[in-house]
Parts: C-alpha cells; sequence; structure tokens
C-alpha cells in the first residue's frame, strides 16, 4: 500500500512537473515576442539593442530573487544570460531581417576578394594578416622526411612528444611537455579551450577592439560575451576600474590579445599584473592570446611569467614564420586545462596533421627578426601615409596592422569596404572587431611597400573624391 501510494505521488510530481514546463515555454514564447517588440522600437529610435543598465538592472531583480527563493544565483544566471542573448538576436532579426550576423569581418572581406580573384579581378589585400615573405627553407627538408620515415599518421591528440617538449623548452619558466598542446592553428587553441572552459549562458570578457573570433567561439558554447571597450583618445588603455566591476559571479573568463589585433597596442606589465590579481580574486580563467608576441616592438610582457594556474597562452607558427596555411598553433597551460583541451580537439579532428608538426619542429628556432624588422618598415609607411591624409590613428606597439579612424570621411565601414573591393583594394571594416568601431578600417602591412603605396592610394581617392 505505501509503495503503491509512492507511485502515485511520483505521478503527480511529474505531471506537476511537466505543466511548470510547459508554462514555462509559453512564458519564454511571450516573452520573445516583447522582446521582437522592443527591437522593433529600437530601430524606429535608431537605438542600439544591447542596453547596459536595463540589463544590469534585470540581473539585479533576478539575483535578489534567487537569493530570497533559496536558489543558486549562478545558475539563475546562467538562465537570464540565455534569455538576454535570445533577445539580442531576435530584435538583431528585427532590425537585419536575414542578416543577422553578416556585417563584414575581415575573413568574410578575405573569402568575398578570393572570389573575385577566381573570376580574374586583381586583388590588393591589405585585409588580412597573412605574410608575403616565405616560409622557413628547412621546413621543406622536414616535410620531405616526415614521408620518408612514415611520419605521416595520427599522433597523441596533444601533439608529438618531441614538439611539445621543443615548445617547452623555447617558453622556458619550468613549463614541461605534458603542459603543452599542439593545435590547428591558435584559433583552435582558443576554441577548444572555451569549449572545455564554459558552461551555457557564463559570461566571458573580451577587450575590445578585438578579433572577432573570441565572440563567435563564446556564442557557439552558448556563453555570453560582456565587452570592455577601449577606445582612441585613451591610446586604447582598458579601464582596470571598469573591468573589475564587470567582473560578477556568472563571469568565467578574461581574454586578452596583446599585442593587440587590430590596434597594435602593447600592454604594459603594470595593467597584465593587476588584471591577473582580479583574476586570481576572482578565479577566473585567463586566456591570453600571444599570436604576435614576435611581433612587438617594445617590451612584451607574457601571461606565461605570471605561471597563474588558471590561464593559457596561446601562440602559432603562422605569423613569425610565415606558416599561416600548415595550421599549427599551440596552448601552454596546466595538465588539467590541456588535457580538456585535448578531449575536444581528439573529438573535432583527432591531432594536427603529423607532416605539419614536423614542419613546426623545424622552424621552431626560426630567427623572424627580418620579418618583423620588415613590418615595421610597412607600418611606417603606411602611418606616413595616413599621417598625410590628416587621419587619426595610434602607432602600433606591435601585430601587424593599423587602425585608423576615418570620422567625418565615411557613413558606414561597410559600405566602404564594398566601394574600395569594386576597386581592387581590400580592407578589414573596423565594425568586424567591435560595434563601436564603424567609423574605423583595419589595414594589414603585409604587402610589399610598392604594393601597399597603390593600395592607401586608391583609399585615399575614395575618402577624399566627392
Amino acid at each position: 500500500m505505501v509503495k503503491k501510494t509512492r507511485y502515485q505521488d511520483l505521478d503527480r510530481l511529474r505531471s506537476e512537473i511537466r505543466n511548470i514546463t510547459l508554462d514555462i515555454i509559453a512564458k519564454v514564447h511571450r516573452r520573445m515576442e516583447l522582446a521582437e517588440q522592443i527591437g522593433s522600437i529600437k530601430d524606429t529610435l535608431n537605438i542600439e539593442i544591447e542596453d547596459e543598465k536595463v540589463e544590469q538592472d534585470v540581473r539585479r531583480s533576478v539575483s535578489e530573487l534567487s537569493q530570497t527563493l533559496g536558489i543558486d544565483p549562478a545558475f539563475s544566471g546562467r538562465l537570464l544570460n540565455m534569455l538576454l542573448m535570445e533577445s539580442i538576436r531576435l530584435q538583431q532579426i528585427q532590425q537585419r531581417p536575414g542578416d543577422v550576423h553578416l556585417r563584414p569581418t575581415h575573413l568574410s572581406v578575405f573569402m568575398k576578394a578570393k572570389d573575385l580573384e577566381t573570376s580574374g579581378k586583381k586583388i590588393i589585400h591589405l585585409e588580412v594578416g597573412e605574410p608575403d615573405y616565405t616560409a622557413p627553407k628547412k621546413i621543406k627538408k622536414a616535410l620531405t622526411e616526415s614521408y620518408d620515415n612514415k611520419h605521416y599518421h595520427y599522433t597523441d591528440s596533444r601533439g608529438i612528444v618531441s614538439l611539445r617538449q621543443a615548445i617547452a623548452r623555447k617558453v622556458g619558466r619550468g613549463i614541461g611537455a605534458d603542459e603543452v598542446i599542439v593545435t590547428a592553428g591558435g584559433r583552435f587553441a582558443i576554441f577548444s579551450a572555451i569549449l572545455s572552459m564554459l558552461k551555457p549562458g557564463e559570461e566571458v570578457i573580451s577587450i575590445e577592439p578585438s578579433w572577432p573570433a573570441y565572440r563567435e567561439f563564446v556564442d557557439f558554447a552558448g556563453g555570453k560575451m560582456k565587452i570592455l571597450s577601449t577606445n582612441l583618445e585613451e591610446k586604447w588603455n582598458p579601464d582596470p576600474r571598469r573591468l573589475d566591476e564587470m567582473i560578477d559571479h556568472h563571469t568565467k573568463i578574461i581574454i586578452l590579445n596583446y599585442p593587440n589585433n587590430p590596434t597594435g597596442k602593447v600592454l604594459d606589465k603594470k595593467n597584465i599584473t593587476r588584471i591577473v590579481s582580479m583574476a586570481k580574486d576572482s578565479g577566473l580563467y585567463v586566456i591570453s592570446d600571444e599570436v604576435y608576441s614576435d611581433y612587438s616592438f617594445k617590451k612584451f610582457t607574457s601571461l606565461a611569467e605570471y605561471k597563474y594556474d588558471k590561464s593559457l597562452v596561446v601562440s602559432s607558427f603562422s605569423k613569425s614564420c610565415a606558416m599561416t596555411g600548415f595550421r599549427v598553433g599551440y596552448g601552454i597551460a596546466n595538465k588539467e586545462i590541456i588535457d580538456k583541451m585535448a578531449r575536444v580537439q581528439a573529438i573535432a579532428m583527432t591531432s594536427v596533421a603529423e607532416p605539419m608538426q614536423h614542419a613546426a619542429l623545424a622552424a621552431i628556432d626560426y630567427n623572424s627578426t627580418g620579418n618583423v624588422k620588415l613590418i615595421q618598415k610597412r607600418l611606417g609607411l603606411i602611418a606616413e601615409k595616413l599621417q598625410n591624409m590628416s587621419l587619426d590613428f595610434t602607432t602600433p606597439d606591435g601585430a601587424m596592422y593599423i587602425f585608423p579612424r576615418l570620422k567625418g570621411l565615411i557613413e558606414d565601414d561597410a559600405t566602404l569596404v564594398e566601394k574600395l573591393l569594386d576597386l581592387g583594394v581590400a580592407v578589414a571594416p573596423g565594425s568586424g572587431f567591435g560595434q563601436n568601431y564603424r567609423q574605423f578600417i583595419r589595414i594589414s602591412a603585409c604587402q610589399p611597400e610598392d604594393v601597399l603605396e597603390k593600395g592607401l592610394e586608391v583609399i585615399q581617392s575614395v575618402l577624399f573624391t566627392r
């Protein structure tokens, strides 16, 4: 009799849960309808979709209710973030039907430029960091030897031991091979880290302008991106007090990218130390994208120097060795983080192609000083031309780009990008690096000087011819 009663209780509770679940879905549907209406009004009033003050008010109310009801605030916060992200998506659809994620980025411009080249049009590529100089010659021998020695099989998902050991020696600071993972470019190191670290609804703080892929990775993982914007007037320095205010119990990761893409900014040690201290105080992961570290024209401080156990340093052979198509990058972190990233890589691709790993091993001690000086010289040429146009920008501390502001000369960067493509010049739109940068473009220094001059002449003609 008792057992029968308990079964009846179980059925009753399951029925109640089912009804509550359906009620939640119905209320979510109504919430989305309201979000669409709000999006329409914002479009009419020309108001930005994301309103941080309104969002913080809602977040505060949810947190207070969670505490009253005894619900884990981290859990309710993740639920709220998912609702907010869906609201943003719907409002984007409302304002730009069929064009939610189609504002141009440097990559989409590159792909379109390649299509134009296929049809016979000549394009000056100023949109991507694709070095025009050759990869180290000794990797040719390494690739041949890989074939002769039958080094073309599956490997450990973390990468071949010899390459991981070589990377560990290069980085130094007591790092071992088990704290290194070889990935399909620096891109996959960051992607696998975010996918393994982030739960749906958790938050990641990124400092903009920044590489568009960070947001794409966070969106894919179901997380929410929070943006700390920087500006030209303050020479792209992030406000540490603002960063501290942005951190709450929903925050999981801070992403750093210095030398910065697209501005070339290098953050000084004082600021890096302060950010690491904040992360430690809140138990946050820090991902430092240091792909351009070899292209630093001033003293550069790597996150690896801090030996923070929740940090990941990412680098690559793509830029310093001009090996973009080889797709070999790496991550440096504690063994627990590396193992989690390796599981993602194992699921996605097993491992980086073994011949490419041996090519990277051959290039590990490559002296990139000549390449760095060449890029710095080209950036100087671009800077001189931009100064002659009276454009605002900061002289890059590193990387391969200049990020000039075209305020008053353009209404929208996307329109300018299309016009320049028609004239055979590809540049990266500023809005691809953050919604606050539609008055900017990114110009890459990865072409010979005469080609850069031709491209800049076209840009000048478009900007100053009415």
